[in-house]
């Protein structure tokens, strides 16, 4: 893969366009054979819950649980801000499979390596 785009989220069910159109953003990237990764912070920690995307679904796109199943078998990166689930009472536990857990120096290296980064 050649380029590498980073799509932040950070919210959730309040927004469910801001929510769905990076998981279908970063679909079209990997299509395209770039490399995608989402990152998930502030209230957008809440997508990465086990169940919790299955009720969200945005006007003219697929449902956001469809979307990230592609996204995961499409082979993206997905990203959970540590601190931001600190804040929220959310343990690694409380994650779907495949979420990695990080922190600053992961993000701040990620986005320095990042092609385009996007804050939805």
């Amino acid at each position: 893969m050649a380029d590498k785009l980073i799509f932040v989220v950070t919210c959730a069910d309040e927004k469910p366009d801001k929510a769905t159109i990076p998981f279908a953003l970063g679909n079209s990237a990997l299509a395209m054979d770039a490399e995608a990764i989402i990152i998930l912070q502030s209230t957008g920690v809440f997508l990465g819950k086990k169940d919790y995307a299955r009720h969200i679904h945005a006007t003219g796109f697929p449902p956001l649980q469809q979307l990230m199943e592609i996204f995961k078998e499409e082979g993206g990166t997905l990203y959970a801000c540590e601190p931001c689930m600190r804040a929220r009472n959310m343990s690694a536990a409380d994650l779907l499979e495949g979420i990695e857990i990080v922190s600053g120096p992961t993000l701040v290296d990620a986005y320095l390596d990042a092609k385009n980064v996007v804050v939805y």
